[in-house]
């Protein structure tokens, strides 16, 4: 039991019903934790927060309306709430984002349900917790000298996952399903990173996304 004598109490956020069944059950087998509330989308996730005020809160990094990213800077206005980042991305800019912006965690829906559980203990003792794969690939980039600084700083989280859809081969109705956006949407993004990179369409798009190891060629 924690040193308040009472259980941990803890945010969960993910759009997907059945990975936010499987968080809530790993989370309420723990004795020393306890799932206060539960969101589907950003929105809801900053209201739940605000209302609620979790001691801990697991944010899925991709969500409609506000994005994990955004979720954590508007809660982290209000208060010090730590956070860990669950996604199933594991490409070095997601993590440099996250962690810059103060994630206390971040693990992978790959994880087994021990690193949850230790990464809550973890960030509600006010310790970061970085498991040894995301470790490894935040050592291999800065070995490389890719740290923050590259062409990908420039790009929002959201832009940067429609670069990685849009070179993965989805099309703009696709990925607008994917993340609950219009068509008009996606678009805007597609034009927005041609600008942005100086690139001339999805080709040159998709080169660029490889080179930077956001999808695999």
């Amino acid at each position: 039991m924690n040193s308040k004598t009472q259980p941990i109490r803890v945010l969960l956020a993910d759009d997907h019903s059945i990975v936010l069944d499987g968080l809530k059950r790993i989370v309420e087998e723990c004795p020393d934790m306890t799932v206060i509330a539960e969101a589907a989308d950003g929105h809801q996730a900053v209201r739940l927060a605000r209302e609620k005020q979790p001691d801990v809160a697991v944010l899925d990094i991709s969500m409609p309306g506000y994005d994990g990213l955004e979720v954590l800077s508007q809660i982290r206005s209000d208060r010090e709430l730590p956070v860990i980042m669950l996604t199933m991305h594991e490409e070095e800019q997601y993590i440099f984002r996250a962690l810059e912006a103060g994630a206390m965690g971040y693990i992978t829906k790959r994880a087994a349900p021990e690193q949850l559980v230790t990464a809550i203990r973890t960030a509600f003792a006010g310790k970061r917790y970085i498991p040894s794969e995301v470790a490894e690939i935040l050592a291999i980039r800065l070995a490389k000298g890719t740290a923050p600084g590259t062409p990908l700083d420039s790009l929002s989280l959201r832009e940067i996952q429609v670069l990685r859809s849009l070179a993965l081969g989805s099309t703009n109705k696709e990925i607008a399903e994917s993340y609950h956006i219009s068509v008009k949407t996606v678009d805007t993004y597609r034009l927005r990173l041609l600008k942005k990179l100086n690139l001339r369409n999805n080709a040159d798009l998709s080169r660029f996304a490889i080179q930077h190891n956001l999808v695999e060629h």
